[in-house]
C-alpha cells in the first residue's frame, strides 16, 4: 500500500496564490441529494468524514468521502 500524496506547502515568495481548500461537506440524514452516476436519493445513514449511506430507490449505495459527485438539494 503507497501513502497518498502530501500536500505541497505555499511559500511567502511564490508568484502564484496559495491553493484554496474546499470545505468538506455535510450530509445529515433525511438530506435529499443528486449525484452524477445514481441520480437522485436520500441520506439514511452518516458515519461522520468517511462515507454516508444513500437510498437511491433501486438501490442503496455507501459513498465515500470527499463525496466529489453528490450534492445537497
Amino acid at each position: 500500500m503507497t501513502k497518498p500524496a502530501a500536500l505541497k506547502r505555499h511559500l511567502p515568495t511564490s508568484p502564484f496564490q496559495a491553493r484554496v481548500v474546499p470545505d468538506p461537506k455535510h450530509f445529515a440524514v433525511g438530506d435529499q441529494v443528486t449525484h452524477d452516476m445514481y441520480g437522485l436519493g436520500r441520506v439514511i445513514g452518516v458515519e461522520d468524514g468517511i462515507a454516508v449511506l444513500v437510498d437511491f430507490g433501486s438501490a442503496q449505495e455507501r459513498i465515500l468521502s470527499p463525496y466529489a459527485k453528490m450534492t445537497k438539494l
